[in-house]
């Protein structure tokens, strides 16, 4: 073959196999959830999500709740899972330590946008009115990287002036909003954090009755908990993978009950997320 010839099949070579659509790596998509409630409750009410989702994609999906938001973290990170469903602060931790990325959010049906507030509620019994009532009471937390279970309600405690260790009789961490909610309403603790999508969830399914609780603080708007992919995906699977979650439509998902759809999102999205945890480190 003359040079010429031979440079220009090698040419045409190259241009086909760029122009080729790109090997999929996956044949099963792994994906991990953060503990915001019972894990067997999350795996349940998440199941139609998951079922959908596999046949989007045409493969297997598998699904697990870690014991613990930073086990869906090292997840991520040591490549166990693929994708991960990680609360907004979790995510912004697992961007730092596991090359996480975020690349879709749900639009919810309850609150009807991409966004969820953090509040404070107190046994309806006690006389706890206000953030400085709280002094010297027994206090629940979520989890030290949940959004709305600590990095948020935490941030309005300072700004109040409260310090949990000086100012709490008893401060507790449960591991999930529904526990937080179950220790407010049998006593356990004068106080608790919730996001409010999943307390108007357990009022729906009795497991909480609204003259159960008061709430005594709204936090501002946090951006929804994200879907989040690891970045070392190939570009292929990551393309996939986006628009099976972009065409699921109105199915329940974990905590976040009824999801109307999936929208794309990026990493500043969480910017004021970082903001707060940046306040609460102060």
């Amino acid at each position: 073959m003359k040079p010429t010839f031979r440079f220009a099949a090698i040419l045409s070579l190259l241009t086909t196999l760029l122009h080729a659509p790109a090997a999929l790596a996956l044949d099963t998509l792994k994906i991990a959830l953060i503990p915001s409630e019972d894990s067997r409750a999350m795996i349940k009410q998440s199941q139609p999500m998951l079922d959908a989702l596999g046949k989007q994609l045409g493969m297997k999906v598998q699904s697990f709740v870690a014991t613990d938001y930073n086990g869906v973290i090292e997840a991520l990170r040591s490549g166990h899972v693929d994708v991960a469903y990680l609360g907004p602060f979790s995510y912004v931790k697992a961007v730092e330590v596991a090359k996480a990325e975020a690349f879709a959010v749900a639009e919810t049906s309850k609150n009807g946008s991409i966004a969820y507030h953090a509040q404070i509620i107190v046994g309806a019994k006690t006389p706890i009115r206000t953030l400085k009532d709280l002094k010297g009471r027994n206090f629940a937390f979520v989890d030290p990287t949940s959004t709305s279970g600590y990095i948020f309600p935490m941030m309005g405690l300072k700004q109040a002036g409260i310090d949990p260790k000086r100012d709490f009789a008893n401060v507790v961490y449960t591991g999930a909003h529904d526990a937080n909610l179950l220790a407010v309403k049998n006593g356990r603790v004068d106080a608790a954090t919730v996001a409010d999508r999943i307390l108007a969830e357990a009022q729906a399914k009795g497991m909480i009755a609204a003259t159960d609780y008061r709430v005594i603080w709204r936090s501002p708007a946090i951006p929804e908990s994200p879907m989040v992919w690891r970045k070392d995906l190939p570009a292929a699977d990551k393309a996939r993978i986006r628009k099976a979650f972009l065409a699921l439509r109105n199915l329940p998902f974990g905590d976040q009950g009824q999801v109307n759809r999936y929208l794309p999102t990026d990493d500043r999205a969480y910017d004021v997320v970082r903001a707060a945890a940046a306040q609460v480190r102060k």
